[in-house]
């Protein structure tokens, strides 16, 4: 655990640990990410997962705006399907901005997890701590071919992209890129979780600007430029271990396609 915690997020914590004690559909909370992981800031997200009673999960579920209005100055909050993560309600509260996540699972939830995390509260402490001991902990790493099925039909999007001029579709494409393939992969190189670009700089993943090439101005030369940094970069990442079914003519056949669009301008 972070060896010290802002003063805001601790008043935070204080609160969220007596609400769910005071609230008996609540067994236990957790703290993830920052919290266990250090480099607890400032500028830090709080990731906090609430162990419901199985039998008043879905109450719970109908009311978790009104429980997370309970918990301070709530400035806005939305649930989480665009990742994938529909018990999850991701808070803005103020007026001193602090984001906070709130995961509402079951006690059965907690037999898979992609990281241990910290007991805040807990009724039975054996209970979970037994719970968390058997559970199987493995970050959700994406192998080779996850990569290389995706990769070369991003890329032909941002090159057609620029072909047609839509230079910030372009650039936004790369952006993509960097977070779901290059940044993963930067990381999995240094032997690191797959965590898109988070802490790519902290880390020195980066040190030879490779990844810094991919990032564009809305200039044709410099989106043309990026685009071929990003495969290079790509094809240097994927020898680190090669999918078992590489794409066919790649990267020639898009190489040709970006020198096909630049004779159009």
């Amino acid at each position: 655990m972070t060896s010290t915690i802002p003063t805001m997020h601790s008043a935070f914590l204080t609160r969220a640990i007596a609400a769910v004690a005071a609230d008996p559909r609540f067994a236990a909370l957790l703290a993830g990410g920052s919290y266990i992981h250090g480099g607890l800031d400032a500028h830090s997200d709080l990731d906090l997962v609430l162990i419901c009673d199985e039998h008043r999960h879905g109450e719970v579920m109908a009311t978790r705006r009104a429980f997370a209005e309970g918990l301070g100055e709530l400035v806005g909050a939305f649930t989480g399907e665009h990742v994938g993560e529909p018990r999850l309600l991701i808070c803005l509260y103020g007026p001193e901005l602090l984001h906070v996540d709130l995961k509402f699972v079951t006690p059965a939830d907690l037999d898979r997890r992609i990281e241990l995390p910290a007991v805040l509260f807990a009724r039975d402490p054996a209970a979970i701590a037994h719970r968390l001991a058997r559970a199987a902990i493995a970050w959700p790493d994406l192998p080779p071919q996850w990569f290389e099925d995706r990769c070369w039909i991003w890329l032909h999007y941002g090159v057609t992209k620029l072909a047609r001029g839509e230079l910030f579709e372009a650039i936004g494409m790369l952006a993509f890129l960097r977070e779901q393939v290059l940044g993963p992969l930067l990381h999995r190189r240094a032997a690191r979780p797959q965590r898109g670009v988070r802490r790519i700089e902290q880390a020195g993943l980066d040190s030879d600007g490779r990844l810094a090439a991919t990032v564009a101005r809305p200039e044709v030369a410099s989106v043309r430029a990026a685009l071929i940094a990003a495969m290079d970069l790509y094809l240097d990442l994927r020898n680190d271990d090669p999918p078992e079914r590489p794409a066919p003519t790649m990267p020639t056949a898009l190489l040709d396609l970006l020198d096909q669009a630049g004779r159009e301008e």
